[in-house]
């Protein structure tokens, strides 16, 4: 068995496309897969089950789609890519805040590849820096504000969902329990 972490591209962010964590959990269920534990509000469930990580994400984007009526991208990772994530990123050091610090999830590792030379950029007090599986975004001014944000969007599209540091800590550890 595979413990899984999913992570749901916009969900919950203003009245529209609301999914309650707890219908969630039981499309995590109804997907064939145990043990599912909700965080936060924003789309993040950690489960156990078997199967390519590509192929769990199609089968919880249907379940959603099946529950409440819209498409949410789903990006599953495993621990071992999770523990990969977090070890590479390199932002670390000038990280003050971390909600400021930020983890773009990608749904194919291809793309990255489309924000290598976005990373050679001089940013100012904003950074980007990109790993194997994912990409990490500085914005000590916030997400709202940030040029490297909407830099980065422009080139990953929809194949990203993004998660704060302390998020990701969280999703790891809740992984490991």
């Amino acid at each position: 068995m595979t413990r899984y972490a999913a992570l749901l591209r916009g969900i919950n962010l203003g009245a529209a496309r609301r999914l309650p964590m707890s219908a969630l959990r039981e499309i995590v269920g109804d997907a064939g897969f145990s043990d599912a534990r909700a965080l936060l509000n924003s789309g993040n469930v950690v489960f156990t089950g078997t199967g390519d990580p590509v192929h769990v994400a199609r089968r919880l984007e249907a379940g959603i789609v099946a529950r409440v009526g819209f498409r949410s991208r789903v990006i599953v990772e495993t621990g071992d890519t999770l523990e990969t994530i977090v070890r590479e990123n390199s932002l670390l050091a000038q990280m003050t805040t971390p909600s400021r610090l930020q983890v773009a999830f990608v749904d194919d590792v291809g793309v990255l590849a489309g924000l290598t030379a976005l990373a050679d950029r001089a940013w100012g007090e904003e950074a980007l820096a990109v790993g194997t599986r994912a990409a990490y975004l500085w914005c000590p001014e916030g997400v709202s504000r940030s040029t490297v944000i909407e830099a980065a969007g422009r080139v990953l599209g929809d194949h990203t969902t993004l998660r704060a540091w302390s998020t990701v800590l969280k999703l790891q550890a809740l992984m490991a329990a």
